[in-house]
């Protein structure tokens, strides 16, 4: 499958520029989308982070996740996350359904229900369709793997609260758009949606630094 290289997104900015004045703007005001790092531990640490992150403020969960990492030496594997006692996890700070959650997901990569290893030759929608038969993983959990992790260059996660507020800032809306609007209104971003989508993401932050 497709990655979102550095050629890939000069090009991607370019054309979603031209093909819509308002995303342009909030493009020359963010300026270049300068890509993060993937997880060190690859797929399935980028997963046990999400799940990890859930439901919590960005400083809280970072503490608690740094807890968890702290508790395995050497590589995350599934193996390793099992061999840790649900006393330890619950210790540094992760709810029963956390636990829960990151166990099924072990499980599920040890007995090939989940196969991590098949990521590079999986379409979006199958790599959904996988990811979301894991507890306490739903679509935009396995969307953010898609796009910030495996870098696909076409993820529009339309139930994204953010995603749904910028484009309504970038055009002038008095409302955000429902899930269903947006993807109506994401097919010209085709096949930069992910693009699309972090400028969205852009479009709040500036916002909010003008408001302050």
């Amino acid at each position: 499958m497709a990655r979102l290289g550095g050629k890939e997104l000069e090009l991607a900015t370019a054309q979603l520029a031209a093909r819509d004045a308002s995303m342009g703007r909030v493009i020359a005001q963010a300026g270049p989308w300068e890509r993060g790092k993937s997880n060190p531990d690859g797929p399935f640490g980028a997963l046990v982070r999400s799940i990890a992150f859930q439901q919590l403020a960005g400083a809280a969960a970072a503490t608690i996740h740094g807890r968890f990492r702290a508790l395995v030496t050497g590589p995350l594997t599934p193996e390793a996350v099992l061999a840790v006692s649900e006393q330890d996890l619950g210790a540094v700070g992760l709810s029963g359904s956390k636990r829960a959650a990151i166990r099924d997901l072990a499980r599920k990569v040890i007995d090939g229900t989940v196969r991590l290893d098949r990521l590079g030759r999986m379409s979006d929608d199958e790599t959904v369709e996988m990811l979301c038969g894991v507890r306490g993983i739903g679509v935009w959990t396995a969307q953010m793997l898609l796009l910030f992790e495996l870098r696909r260059p076409d993820v529009w996660p339309t139930g994204d609260l953010a995603v749904r507020s910028g484009y309504a800032l970038i055009h002038d809306l008095t409302a955000s758009p429902s899930p269903k609007e947006l993807e109506a209104l994401g097919e010209p971003y085709r096949p930069w949606r992910s693009v699309a989508a972090h400028y969205c993401w852009e479009a709040v932050h500036l916002s909010r630094r003008r408001v302050s």
